[in-house]
């Protein structure tokens, strides 16, 4: 049987349910309907209910959704019940960003290393976490295999480290440079460009000036 696709718009929003969710359990609050949800989420009741029906389906009629089994559930189906190793390639100051964010780690994602190509970065360690050299790339991940490669390098130099990452066998790319990368189809990557975001922002400020 074909797995069902979903839509990128419902899984860019199945994080944020599972924010709202732990916020609410971290007050106490054992059920909740999908109409007190959208409330406090500002999305209508009726797209959280087709949203969460894509997987079946968590709440009954007049009973609404019990928030530790929806949050258990949603945490599952985002592959953050269990512990996703990562590296992070380029230990310049948005590297070691990452790498000191330990909320990451509360939701399952563990820096294991950090890799870089200045001789001056080589051998630090940001929160414990050791900076080997480039060359040892290869070598390392043959010892330590992990799921996630996270890119905070230039992108002139981005789409030959995917390479040499796709080669030793890592299946996910987590994409900080400037460029569309080229992978395989089995290779999962989550492009994160800051500067369109950005101008998206930059685009919004536009648009409702000109509604005045």
């Amino acid at each position: 049987m074909d797995q069902k696709v979903i839509s990128s718009a419902v899984i860019k929003r199945l994080p944020r349910y599972h924010r709202y969710l732990g916020d609410l359990l971290e007050n106490g609050i054992e059920r909740i309907s999908s109409n007190e949800l959208s409330e406090r989420m500002n999305v209508t009741a009726s797209q959280i209910r087709q949203d969460l029906n894509n997987f079946g389906g968590f709440g009954q009629q007049g009973y609404g959704y019990n928030v530790e089994y929806l949050y258990r559930e949603i945490a599952k189906i985002l592959g953050i019940d269990r512990q996703n190793s990562m590296i992070i390639i380029g230990g310049g100051h948005f590297g070691q960003t990452l790498a000191n964010y330990g909320n990451f780690e509360t939701r399952g994602f563990v820096t294991k290393a950090i890799f870089d190509v200045s001789e001056e970065r080589i051998g630090q360690t940001v929160r414990g976490i050791m900076t080997h050299s480039m060359d040892e790339l290869e070598s390392w991940l043959a010892e330590n295999p992990v799921e996630i490669a996270v890119l905070t390098i230039p992108k002139q130099a981005a789409q030959d480290v995917a390479d040499r990452l796709v080669a030793c066998g890592v299946k996910a790319i987590w994409n900080f440079a400037h460029l569309d990368l080229k992978v395989p189809r089995d290779v999962v990557v989550e492009n994160v460009h800051l500067s369109e975001s950005l101008m998206q922002l930059s685009y919004r400020i536009a648009a409702k000036e000109e509604k005045k």
